[in-house]
């Protein structure tokens, strides 16, 4: 039998810890009516019996505390809401009790922004990890030591997994199914929850919006430059000449402040230009390759499949016909 004990942080995110406690329970039922036995022992842990979450509206009532623990196999870490800053002060007590367990053997799985409370135990400095697109400025402001992998909708390494942001929680927790059971179980509880088991990434949900918020005035003036001028063809040493700055010196303080090179920060602004002329579906592929300042389709084509996973086809196909609807 896998214990599983599932968190209950403050400022958690309700869905985040009825999910995964939905379907590993499914899990059981599904392994009991092919005449296997249960295999999952999910209970709720947290400081206290009661946890209010979502300004008082919801109460979590926990199975243990945190101290009545004795063993587990795989701890959940849920999202977190609000600010980050102030849900991880809130939540300061648990870290030493993830660490700990952490030490005796569990592995540990973060939802969503529960990417946050996991990297503030330490753990996964010099790590990989997932989280919500949206916040990944503001984690990599927090976290220097740890490694964000952009878009990725699953990361495993050293007995610790995280998730991408939202609904790619699912991929992780059909991700741990499949370890612990089998790949048909996962395939059923895919089916049966209707989710989509073949995704790996989230980069085409994702919006960019630039790394501003930074101390360094020269590079946020460039940066305004390229978003202003998208249409236009840079050359680094122009950008560098606009701010007064030396090429190497110029390339290195981008890179600092807005975790991408020169070059990919162009391109990305033109990406998320095109993204959006694509889901109103007013413009074929190739006007709009032309409007964000393309003359080369393979080019425009392999650049936008790299920042978005989808072609510029598919992604107007996604997209465009919701908007349609």
């Amino acid at each position: 039998m896998k214990s599983i004990s599932i968190l209950v942080p403050e400022s958690s995110v309700l869905q985040a810890i009825c999910d995964p406690r939905y379907l590993f329970t499914a899990v059981n039922n599904f392994l009991m009516a092919a005449g296997r036995p249960e295999l999952f022992d999910v209970k709720l842990v947290g400081a206290t019996r009661e946890v209010k979450l979502a300004d008082g509206h919801f109460s979590v009532h926990t199975d243990l505390l945190l101290e009545e623990v004795r063993h587990t196999d795989l701890i959940f870490i849920p999202a977190l809401f609000g600010d980050m800053g102030t849900a991880l002060a809130k939540n300061k007590h648990l870290v030493p009790w993830i660490v700990e367990r952490y030490e005796q053997g569990a592995e540990l799985a973060s939802l969503c922004v529960g990417a946050f409370l996991l990297a503030d135990t330490g753990l996964i400095n010099g790590k990989k990890c997932s989280t919500h697109w949206l916040y990944s400025n503001e984690f990599r402001r927090m976290f220097p030591d740890v490694e964000l992998v952009d878009g990725r909708i699953v990361t495993e390494e050293g007995r610790i997994y995280s998730s991408g942001g939202a609904n790619s929680y699912w991929n992780l927790l059909l991700h741990l199914v499949e370890k612990y059971t089998d790949r048909a179980t996962a395939i059923l509880a895919a089916k049966f929850f209707a989710i989509d088991i073949g995704r790996s990434s989230q980069s085409a949900f994702a919006i960019f919006q630039g790394q501003k918020t930074h101390d360094d005035e020269e590079i946020r003036q460039v940066q305004q430059h390229i978003e202003d001028n998208f249409t236009e063809k840079f050359t680094i040493d122009e950008l560098a000449d606009r701010v007064a700055l030396g090429r190497r010196s110029f390339e290195r303080r981008f890179k600092a402040a807005t975790n991408n090179t020169v070059l990919e920060y162009i391109q990305r602004v033109k990406i998320e230009v095109a993204k959006r002329s694509l889901e109103s579906g007013r413009k074929n592929v190739n006007e709009v390759m032309f409007d964000v300042g393309y003359g080369d389709a393979k080019a425009f084509r392999d650049v936008f499949k790299r920042i978005t996973g989808l072609t510029p086809v598919e992604y107007r196909g996604k997209y465009a016909k919701v908007l349609a609807a």
